[in-house]
């Protein structure tokens, strides 16, 4: 009795704990916390959940998705009523699964995806607990987990790795169903997870009976971007299908000024400039995604889900260089440039799923899928001196193919009463062709490769065991085990690549939920992860920069790298509020080994001495962290307050890499902490929602190698929506994204040689206003 008093005084305490952080960051502006992911009642098809067990009073949710096909429910307001207003059903169907899950797993379903009304998939990830995107608001850029991205965070595509050059940034959220957040690697997917893995799920059959149409129009800086989006279902006998697409067209403008200072030997200035660039980008494309489930008399099911993308963009660029001090080493190449580029992606990937159950309640899924992408872009840049003539036209041209074929497959069987145990495989295959020009007005090569052609194929294998067991109704864990090789082979006229590795990664995740604390639990994890070198690492062609410089090098690729290999562990202490809420607070540590950097050099080219950056493997590096998350609804602890609902997390990281001196020597591109505040408000007598979200990113420093310093400004982000509901199938939402609209600074500094060389950049944003109409039919 004693012992139990003493756990629930813990936790009570525990509770007021993080309740007061949470209140202590709302009340500094600085540090508003961040919208968590609301959930969706919908679980990815393409796998299965392990089979109850009668036996075990509450049996946990796989760490796989299983079939379960639920709808999400609409709240039903009533516009004479005065009470409070109360929603259910989907977001505490998605609490529940993620309570129950042995691998932590937190979902953002369609009716997160839809809040903010937002044009791309980053600006809905930024709202994620401790995902950052980088680059500038509004524009883009890689996804990180915990402020690591460049392969550290896994990026999935209905579970599979999605082909090679597609951006998530172009992939519209009404072609999403949700979006899963997978803080540990778990031996069913790939390890290549030191993060965590983000695996977005396409839209699905989920036993939807009304059409769905969604226009929406979006104006930045008067910039049209109309955006179309249908969902057709339908049944014919045993196949149900569900038939989804969109079309688009977005235009953007952005400037950049960019200030460059450099200093001699002596201390000197002997370079002092400025570049002032403006960019016009048009781009339109299409999205379908259809999905086709049939199920056999025998109980076999299969699913097909194609996946085609085109998009086509075209841009002007015009930049001006003013040179107000500089050498004779440093006389600029151009006064001004214009550059006209054009270039187009298309992809078509197709997703397949067999499943059958066997009489002893075995079940077979194998998974199947492949695709095809081209990728065809074409750029002219003419140079001119201050009189405005013509000094030189340099063209380039790139063709890249891509193919890929994959089977997978997964045998789950029960073992006695408390074990699920699972065995599997994965095979894989891809190849590209590249064909890259790049030549000046007289003809002459900017690159040694410059016309070859690069032929690269990799080959993965993988196979994998696991078990989910129940030590006791409070206790369960999750073990596996899995072997990954990964083969790597280019040719070209001029050189040959080989890069073979493979990496065996155990993974142990345990759940233990508190005696007399029903919605109280605590989360282990330890784990071994891993990330390869990318293809363009090891084998690219070399990526030539306009302007030359320690700070603007040209980037080229390294055969002989190492995948970064780590350790890591992860622990949460979760509370499960009674409506639809939750409080958690989570700290990590990851060891990694053999830490891929770029390191810039002075090297002799074809044309002459440039700089040029490629990745090697430098050493040791460690990261750790804790990330901090609340919802829930106001009337949670208010009974007669207003329908609010409040969504916050906050996340602060450490790092260090041993091999680069102190004291900014971190993790590349990881910022020391980020945090998002959301809210909502629900009208109880009108059929009307608002609410809004900030995001914070403070500026940060990164010593990225012994003679480079980049510094990242901060990053604020204001969205406001508003939702009407004008009858029950239809609705009307306005949304702001980007509110404050703050420059975007960043710099960086070289100082090798006894020379310091600077560049600090300052890019504008833009808020973006959207207006959508959506309707069922």
């Amino acid at each position: 009795m004693s012992k139990n008093v003493s756990v629930g005084f813990s936790l009570k305490l525990m509770h007021l704990a993080l309740a007061g952080v949470f209140s202590a960051s709302v009340a500094t502006p600085e540090l508003a916390l961040a919208q968590t992911e609301s959930l969706s009642p919908l679980e990815d098809k393409t796998k299965e959940a392990s089979p109850v067990k009668p036996a075990i009073p509450e049996k946990k949710a796989s760490t796989q998705n299983n079939d379960t096909n639920l709808k999400p429910s609409v709240p039903v307001i009533n516009q004479n009523a005065t009470q409070k207003v109360t929603i259910t059903g989907g977001r505490q169907s998605d609490l529940d699964e993620r309570r129950q899950s042995t691998a932590a797993k937190i979902i953002f379903g369609r009716e997160e995806l839809d809040r903010n009304g937002d044009s791309n998939l980053g600006e809905v990830l930024k709202r994620l607990p401790g995902v950052t995107i980088g680059g500038r608001p509004g524009r883009g850029g890689d996804i990180r987990m915990r402020g690591m991205g460049s392969g550290y965070t896994q990026i999935l595509l209905n579970g599979e790795r999605p082909p090679r050059g597609f951006s998530m940034d172009s992939l519209s959220p009404d072609q999403v169903e949700r979006i899963e957040i997978i803080r540990g690697p778990v031996a069913e997917f790939s390890t290549q997870a030191i993060a965590g893995t983000i695996n977005i799920v396409l839209r699905e059959d989920y036993k939807q009976k009304d059409t769905e149409i969604k226009f929406s129009e979006s104006l930045e800086q008067g910039r049209s971007a109309p955006n179309l989006s249908v969902s057709y279902p339908g049944q014919i006998g045993n196949l149900s299908y569900a038939l989804s697409g969109s079309i688009f067209q977005n235009r953007q403008h952005d400037e950049n000024l960019t200030t460059t200072l450099e200093k001699n030997t002596q201390g000197q200035p002997s370079l002092m400039q400025t570049q002032e660039d403006e960019t016009n980008r048009r781009t339109r494309g299409i999205h379908l995604t259809p999905r086709l489930n049939v199920r056999f008399d025998n109980g076999d099911t299969l699913m097909l889900q194609p996946f085609l993308m085109n998009s086509r963009s075209d841009s002007t660029t015009s930049s001006v260089v003013d040179q107000t001090l500089a050498d004779a080493n440093h006389l600029a190449e151009y006064a001004m440039a214009n550059t006209s580029s054009t270039s187009e992606n298309s992809f078509l990937r197709g997703f397949g799923n067999w499943q059958h159950k066997f009489a002893d309640n075995t079940k077979l899924n194998v998974k199947f899928g492949g695709g095809i992408g081209k990728m065809n872009s074409s750029s002219l840049r003419t140079d001119y001196d201050v009189s405005g003539k013509v000094i030189t036209a340099i063209s380039d041209v790139n063709d890249t193919r891509d193919s890929s074929i994959n089977i997978g497959g997964k045998y789950t069987q029960p073992w006695g009463e408390k074990h699920t145990l699972a065995a599997g495989w994965d095979l894989e295959t891809s190849q590209r062709e590249q064909i890259r020009t790049s030549v000046d007005s007289q003809g002459h090569p900017q690159f040694a490769e410059s016309g070859d052609n690069v032929n690269a194929n990799t080959r993965r294998v993988a196979v994998f065991v696991q078990d989910e067991f129940d030590i006791n109704s409070q206790l369960s864990a999750y073990a596996g085990l899995r072997w990954e090789g990964i083969r790597t082979s280019s040719t070209s006229l001029s050189n040959a690549v080989n890069n073979t590795s493979s990496v065996w990664s155990p993974v142990l995740h345990g759940v233990w939920r508190i005696p007399g604390e029903s919605k109280d639990q605590i989360r282990v994890s330890l784990t071994n992860a891993y990330r390869a070198p990318g293809l363009n690492d090891l084998i690219a062609l070399p990526s030539i920069s306009p302007i030359n410089s320690p700070t603007r090098p040209d980037r080229t690729g390294n055969p002989n790298l190492k995948p970064e290999l780590s350790k890591g562990i992860d622990i949460a202490f979760e509370h499960y509020l009674s409506r639809a809420g939750i409080m958690s607070a989570n700290i990590f540590a990851r060891d990694i080994k053999d830490l891929i950097r770029r390191r810039t050099l002075l090297v002799n080219t074809l044309t002459g001495p440039r700089w040029v950056s490629s990745p090697i493997n430098i050493g040791h590096a460690t990261t750790k962290g804790i990330e901090l998350e609340a919802k829930f609804q106001l009337q949670e602890f208010f009974p007669e307050g207003p329908a609010i609902d409040l969504r916050s997390n906050y996340s602060r990281f450490w790092s260090n890499v041993d091999d680069i001196q102190g004291p900014n020597n971190r993790l590349d591109q990881q910022p020391k902490q980020t945090a998002n505040f959301g809210i909502d408000y629900r009208m109880a007598k009108l059929p009307l929602t608002f609410g809004g979200n900030v995001n914070w990113t403070p500026a940060y420093e990164i010593q990225t190698s012994e003679t480079q310093m980049n510094t990242t400004g901060i990053k604020r982000q204001l969205d406001f929506y508003s939702l009407w509901k004008i009858n029950p199938t239809t609705q009307l939402r306005l949304s702001a994204n980007n509110l404050s609209a703050s420059d975007y600074l960043s710099s960086s500094i070289v100082t090798t040689g006894g020379i310091n060389h600077m560049d600090s950049s300052v890019a504008k944003t833009y808020t973006t206003w959207s207006l959508r109409f959506e309707i069922k039919i």
